[in-house]
């Protein structure tokens, strides 16, 4: 599995627009931390709901990608939209992009 991750928009817009998508490949990870990372991936992917827009002018969106077996995921969210679900695999990214 592959992981994308990119920040977009917010106050910090104009810092993000010259840094590059984080990117991990589960291959490097231990298995527990890939079970774990299917699991917050699994729970993050949206039932079918309505998107509301968002109402928050500075507010930053996060787009994870996912690619796992030949098939492409992308989940995205706003400050404004994020679900607990979301906010958990963000949390677990941002742990192991640093």
């Amino acid at each position: 599995m592959k992981v994308t991750w990119a920040t977009h928009g917010g106050q910090a817009a104009a810092i993000r627009l010259s840094l590059p998508p984080k990117v991990l490949d589960t291959d490097a990870l231990p298995a527990n931390e890939t079970v774990e990372l299917a699991r917050l991936v699994a729970a993050a992917v949206p039932v079918a709901e309505e998107e509301r827009p968002s109402r928050a002018r500075d507010a930053t969106s996060c787009t994870i990608t996912v690619e796992d077996g030949g098939r492409s995921t992308v989940l995205t969210r706003s400050d404004a939209t994020m679900t607990p679900a979301f906010a958990a695999l963000l949390n677990w990214l941002e742990e192991h992009f640093v």
